[in-house]
């Protein structure tokens, strides 16, 4: 059973995942379970207190995800060169642990214990340093070395050198040339030059324009500063590499030092998430017991607004194992069973409570049967369903389970319900476990108060608004108020005598005080409802339809052809037309009757001459006199 997503703990963790930074600390916060160690809860309880006071008091901690500086370390480690922006983010990280320190510095000054996390941070100083010297905006610096600074200073006079050359020869020769400035092609200084001048500059042609009249060509007094300028940048080439391996053997060596740091970090991250979601659900730090005793003032559900959501008061201690609570639908009996189970889970594995106080008891497991589980892959009803999983629920339950199962014995027969539910109840007492469960049987509630170790509990319910007051009133049975409600919603009040009587029987109708009939709620009228529109059958049609007759001469439309009935209409108003050369068949609305057969044929005339063939009237009439093979067709 996935007790977390049927208490909705799944939600309370996706809020948590989202204040945290780090990937390890997300999966740690997805994998995290309840805590079975005293002594280890207390301290996670006490590093979410003061982790929130942290951050209240200096804010934000200066967190980063990590798994990009993960990544470049594992490259470093094998070797390969580190680009210059991974240098920066090696840089940047080391920056980040230099300002987590001063942050948790701060926090020294008010004693709070997180503070001291600073002291097992390292910055690296030197690598910081290093690295922010010779890498800047994503390439190596001029001053990175003496070496690479005179290399590159050579190469801006160089380059100089090659403009200067190439201006000097087209002030030498302007008449030859198509424009008044030189330009770089494929990295080498070009004049232009008309195309008709070119054998009056020396040089090599590089590019030419779209239309071919003019030329891009390489004085040759420039060519030789360009062999000049490829030899430096290969020199420049060799420098940047040489500094580059010099800082990527230096993070190489760092990198067990920046482990440790990135392992208190991503520790720091998980803390924090859990300060940042108290502040963010407004919780408490609880007390801890190993007795089996559940205090909870002013508790909530804590994805239900906390404006809007009535706070829950609720508290079982020893002998009491178990409460039975029950009250009307909408009452709120399931959002209070879930809320004690959901607080008691934040808080056993280290979380603040959404309550104003809470002593909460350490559960070996949590164990609940709530919503319809049906599944139809599996064939299982909604009772199937649920007595597979209360049968589970049992077969776990021990004195250290806290368990809560909503409608106990529901999806069945009620007889049988009611038998199912108390047998539940007493296997559950036996087992030791502490547990919360809801129902409408009133068996259950007789049980609950027979039983020396289990409590009723009912939930209040305005009569007068319909609405839940949320409110849990320990020690008394409540009703499901299910006939107060359909009175308030306008059932007629013969509708409820014959609701009560069947229930009760007559003798209870009494003290049931409805309404009068006038005063009932205005859903009870009677509503006129839609009604349903027959299809009109066409009989006058129909009429129209069966008065062509065979011979019937009529007019074909819209084409006005003259034709000859062969067959009548069908059910369906469609009739056989001989019109010259062939039959069609057509609906009846497309012909009009133009000579009746009456008219234009005697009294039992043979039609066959008319509209059969000769050789097939031949053939019919030897199958008169005698067998043959022979067969007629007709053409449609």
């Amino acid at each position: 059973m996935n007790v977390e997503k049927q208490i909705e703990f799944d939600k309370i963790k996706e809020m948590w995942m989202r204040l945290a930074t780090t990937l390890w600390a997300k999966d740690k916060i997805r994998e995290k379970t309840v805590c079975l160690d005293e002594a280890a809860l207390r301290k996670q309880l006490k590093d979410t207190t003061d982790s929130r006071d942290f951050l209240e008091k200096s804010g934000t901690p200066p967190l980063q995800n990590l798994s990009e500086i993960k990544e470049i370390l594992t490259i470093a480690q094998t070797g390969d060169c580190l680009t210059p922006w991974q240098l920066e983010r090696v840089e940047n990280i080391l920056v980040m642990i230099s300002r987590l320190k001063k942050y948790l510095q701060g926090g020294k000054a008010y004693g709070n214990p997180l503070a001291y996390y600073e002291e097992n941070l390292n910055a690296s100083d030197e690598l910081r340093e290093e690295i922010g010297r010779q890498i800047r905006n994503g390439g190596v610096d001029d001053y990175a070395s003496k070496e690479l600074n005179r290399i590159r200073g050579q190469i801006i006079k160089c380059e100089e050198q090659m403009k200067q050359k190439a201006d000097q020869i087209m002030r030498a020769n302007k008449e030859s040339m198509a424009d008044h400035y030189s330009t770089n092609r494929n990295g080498r200084v070009c004049i232009p030059v008309k195309k008709e001048y070119r054998h009056k500059v020396p040089g090599s042609v590089i590019d030419k324009s779209s239309t071919g009249n003019t030329l891009f060509i390489e004085p040759a007094g420039v060519a030789k500063y360009y062999e000049q300028l490829q030899s430096l940048k290969i020199d420049e080439e060799n420098e940047v590499y040489r500094i580059l391996y010099t800082l990527t053997a230096f993070v190489s060596s760092s990198v067990p030092l920046i482990n440790d740091n990135i392992a208190v970090i991503e520790k720091l991250d998980f803390i924090f998430s859990k300060g940042k979601l108290s502040i963010d659900l407004e919780g408490v730090e609880p007390s801890i017991n190993t007795g089996r005793k559940i205090l909870l003032k002013d508790a909530r559900h804590p994805l239900m607004d906390s404006k809007v959501n009535v706070p829950l008061q609720f508290e079982a201690d020893t002998p009491v194992r178990g409460i039975v609570i029950t009250g009307p639908n909408t009452g709120g009996k399931t959002v209070a069973i879930k809320t004690v189970m959901l607080n008691c889970m934040m808080a056993q594995c280290g979380l603040h409570v959404t309550c104003k106080e809470a002593d909460i008891c350490m559960s070996s497991s949590y164990l609940c049967d709530i919503g319809d589980n049906q599944n139809i892959a599996e064939n299982l009803s909604t009772f199937s369903a649920h007595i597979k999983n209360v049968l589970e629920v049992l077969s776990e339950a021990d004195k250290d389970s806290l368990v809560i199962m909503d409608e106990l014995g529901s999806g069945t027969d009620p007889a049988e319900g009611m038998g199912i539910a108390i047998a539940i109840l007493e296997a559950l007492r036996k087992s030791g476990s502490l547990f919360l469960v809801t129902t409408h049987y009133p068996e259950v509630k007789e049980y609950a108060d027979k039983a020396p170790d289990i409590l009723n509990a009912r939930m209040t319910f305005d009569r007068q608004t319909l609405r839940p007051t949320y409110q849990m009133i320990i020690g008394q049975a409540g009703e499901s108020c299910a006939f107060y409600i359909a009175h308030r919603l306008g059932m007629p009040q013969e509708m409820l005598k014959t609701a009560v009587k069947a229930a009760y029987g007559e003798d209870v109708l009494k003290d049931y005080l409805f309404q009068k009939e006038a005063g009932r709620s205005p859903a009870a009228e009677k509503k006129k409802a839609q009604k349903i529109v027959k299809a009109k059958k066409e009989k006058a049609n129909l009429r129209l339809c069966t008065k062509y007759k065979r011979g019937d001469s009529v007019m074909v439309y819209p084409d006005k052809k003259i034709g000859i009935v062969c067959k009548p209409a069908n059910e369906k108003g469609i009739l056989q037309v001989q019109l010259p050369g062939r039959k069609i068949w057509i609906n009846h609305k497309r012909v009009r009757l133009h000579v009746t057969a009456a008219e234009l044929y005697p009294e039992d005339y043979d039609f066959s001459i008319v509209f059969e063939t000769v050789a097939n009237r031949k053939i019919k009439h030897t199958m008169e006199r005698k067998f043959t093979e022979e067969v007629i067709r007709y053409e449609e």
